[in-house]
């Protein structure tokens, strides 16, 4: 299982206080992760990185640059329906 790690250059202090969640944690990469908000059929994420929020989190795919916020489901499923260009403004619109 591949461990679970924070962003280059960020600390978990600063994931918690942009994002206004103090319990917000770094999660494993190895989970499903579909990308649902483009209208068509889904498409699979390989997540790099993985934030979670509750019941939301983000997630940087191995082969983009960009965010995606998605919920998170009980079994570890990821479902993602928005997309940010940068950390920063993904922490922003949770």
């Amino acid at each position: 299982m591949t461990e679970a790690r924070l962003p280059p250059g960020w600390t978990l202090q600063r994931v918690r206080d942009v994002s206004g969640d103090r319990e917000a944690l770094p999660l494993g990469p190895d989970r499903a992760v579909k990308w649902v908000g483009g209208g068509g059929l889904p498409e699979e994420l390989r997540p790099e990185i993985v934030l979670g929020f509750h019941g939301l989190c983000l997630v940087k795919p191995v082969d983009d640059d960009d965010w995606y916020m998605g919920s998170l489901y009980d079994d570890g499923d990821i479902d993602c329906w928005s997309v940010y260009a940068d950390l920063h403004g993904a922490l922003r619109g949770l």
